[in-house]
C-alpha cells in the first residue's frame, strides 16, 4: 500500500503555483494552438516573470479610485487601509476593517500581473508574501538572488503611495470654509471626494448575493409555492445602477471591470417608520387592529407562539424566557402608543369619525386633556364630551381597560397560531404586564395636576 504523498517543500509550493498561473496564461493566449517559438518563449517561467516585474509599474493597488469620478481625470488614486481611517457612526470604508478588496488602476494591459499577485499559497496572496520579503518565495522566483530580490521589490511596489498626490480639473472638488471670513481665499481648504471602490465592492457583493444567492432564491420559491421557509429573506428595493466606464469598464479599474461597470445606488430615504394616519386609526374599531403591523410586533408574537407550541418543560428557565418575550411585546405596545402620540396633534380624537373606544382615545391622545373645553352652541354635546374625557383621564381607570383589551388581543393572536388552550389566567397575566407600560401618561406619573411636579 502506497503511503500518503509527503507535502511539497515550501519553495516548491510557490514555484508550482507560479508555474500553474503562467501555464494558464499561455493556454488562454495561445488557445492550445501551435504558435511560433517567439510567442511561446514569452511564457517561459523566467521570461514571463521578468516581463511582469517590468509591467507592474504600470498599475497600482488602490482603495479609492479617481477615474470613477470622471474617466478623463488624470490625478491620483489612493490606497488607504480601512482599519486606519477615523471611526465614524456613519457607514463608510472604515467599517470594512481588514476584510476589504483592493482595486487596481493603470494600464489595463497589465492587469494580468495583479491576477498573478492574487494567487494564493498557504492561505495568503503572493503579493502579501512579496511585501514581507519571504525568503522561500524569493528562492522560487529565481536562482539568481539579485534578480529575485529585484523582482520581489518590483512586485511589492504594487501598493505604493503616489509620489506627489495631485488633483485634476475633471475631479470633483469643493472649497470648504475653515476660517471665519468667506471673502479671503486662504480661509478655505480644497477637498476632493474620492470614490471608495473597496466599499462599492462590498456593497455590490452583498446586493448580488441578495438578488441571486441560493438562499434568497429558495425563499422566493417557497413564497410562490406558499410553503414555509426557515431562513430570513432580504431585499434591496428602488436600486439605481450607475454605469462607470461605458463599454470599457476596465479603463476605470479592475474591480469596476469585474462588476461590469455596475455600481448600485441606494435610495436616499430616511429609515423606514410605521406612520399611521389619523384617518386610518379614527375609522377603526380598535387601534389593536394596526398593532400587529407595528415594528417587530408580528415577529415577537410569532416567537411567543412558537415557544409555547413547543411545550417547554415547566421550570424557572421556561418562565423567565416566556416573561422576557412578553415584556418585549409590552414594550413594543408602549412604543406603538408613543408613535401614535408623536404623529398627531393633541385633540385628534375629537373628530366625529373617531370610532376608537374611549379608553384607547385616552391612551393615544392624552394631551387632549390639556386643551381648552370646546364651547359651541351649535354642538352642545362637544362640551360635555370634553368634560367627560378629562374626568376619565384624570381618574386613570382607562389604563386598566387598555391593558384588558391588550390581553384579549394577544390571546386572539395566539389562538390564531394554534394555541387553543390559552386561558383567562394567561390573559390577565399579560394584561398586568401591559399596565406597567401603558399607564405612564397617568397624571400622577406624567404630570401633577394643580402645579408642583
Amino acid at each position: 500500500m502506497t503511503g500518503a504523498t509527503p507535502p511539497q517543500p515550501r519553495v516548491e509550493r510557490f514555484r508550482s503555483a507560479i508555474a500553474a498561473f503562467i501555464e494558464a496564461r499561455r493556454e488562454a493566449k495561445l488557445k492550445g494552438k501551435d504558435a511560433d517559438p517567439e510567442a511561446a518563449a514569452k511564457f517561459e517561467y523566467s521570461a514571463w516573470l521578468a516581463d511582469a516585474a517590468r509591467r507592474v509599474g504600470q498599475i497600482q493597488a488602490v482603495t479609492h479610485v479617481l477615474k470613477a469620478t470622471h474617466p478623463d481625470a488624470r490625478g491620483s488614486s489612493l490606497h488607504v487601509i480601512p482599519g486606519d481611517l477615523p471611526k465614524h457612526a456613519e457607514i463608510g470604508s472604515h467599517l470594512l476593517g481588514g476584510d476589504f478588496a483592493e482595486d487596481v488602476v493603470g494600464n489595463a494591459a497589465a492587469l494580468d500581473v495583479f491576477k498573478f499577485l492574487k494567487t494564493e499559497v498557504d492561505g495568503k496572496r503572493l503579493l502579501d508574501w512579496m511585501q514581507t520579503a519571504d525568503i522561500d518565495l524569493q528562492s522560487a522566483l529565481s536562482k539568481d538572488e539579485s534578480v529575485a530580490k529585484e523582482w520581489m521589490s518590483a512586485f511589492a511596489s504594487l501598493v505604493r503611495p503616489p509620489t506627489a498626490p495631485s488633483s485634476h480639473p475633471m475631479a470633483k472638488q469643493l472649497y470648504w470654509l475653515t476660517g471665519n471670513d468667506p471673502l479671503e481665499q486662504d480661509q478655505y481648504h480644497l477637498l476632493q471626494p474620492l470614490f471608495s471602490s473597496s466599499l462599492a465592492q462590498a456593497v455590490h457583493a452583498d446586493i448580488q448575493e441578495t438578488r441571486f444567492g441560493e438562499t434568497n432564491k429558495q425563499a422566493r420559491q417557497a413564497f410562490r409555492d406558499k410553503q414555509p421557509f426557515d431562513a430570513p429573506y432580504r431585499d434591496y428595493r428602488n436600486l439605481v445602477a450607475r454605469k462607470l466606464g461605458g463599454t470599457k469598464p476596465q479603463n476605470i479599474s479592475q474591480l469596476n471591470s469585474e462588476r461590469g461597470g455596475i455600481n448600485y445606488l441606494l435610495p436616499s430615504l430616511p429609515p423606514p417608520a410605521w406612520q399611521p394616519t389619523g384617518t386610518q386609526l379614527r375609522r377603526q374599531e380598535s387601534a389593536f387592529e394596526a398593532l400587529i403591523w407595528f415594528g417587530g410586533m408580528r415577529e415577537l408574537v410569532r416567537t411567543l407562539s412558537d415557544f409555547l407550541l413547543s411545550e417547554p418543560e415547566p421550570g424557572m428557565t421556561t418562565r423567565q424566557h416566556r416573561e422576557t418575550i412578553e415584556q418585549a411585546i409590552g414594550q413594543e405596545m408602549a412604543m406603538f402608543g408613543a408613535a401614535v402620540r408623536g404623529r398627531h396633534e393633541a385633540g385628534w380624537t375629537r373628530d366625529h369619525e373617531c370610532r376608537l373606544p374611549r379608553c384607547e382615545q385616552l391612551w393615544l391622545d392624552p394631551d387632549r386633556s390639556e386643551l381648552a373645553i370646546r364651547s359651541d352652541p351649535t354642538h352642545p354635546a362637544w362640551t360635555q364630551d370634553d368634560l367627560d374625557f378629562n374626568d376619565e383621564y384624570h381618574r386613570g381607570n382607562w389604563a386598566d381597560a387598555v391593558a384588558e383589551r391588550f390581553g384579549d388581543w394577544l390571546n386572539a393572536q395566539l389562538h390564531k397560531a394554534g394555541l387553543v388552550a390559552v386561558s383567562l389566567p394567561e390573559r390577565k397575566h399579560w394584561a398586568r404586564q401591559a399596565v406597567i407600560d401603558v399607564a405612564w401618561p397617568v397624571p400622577m406619573q406624567r404630570r401633577v395636576t394643580g402645579g408642583a411636579a
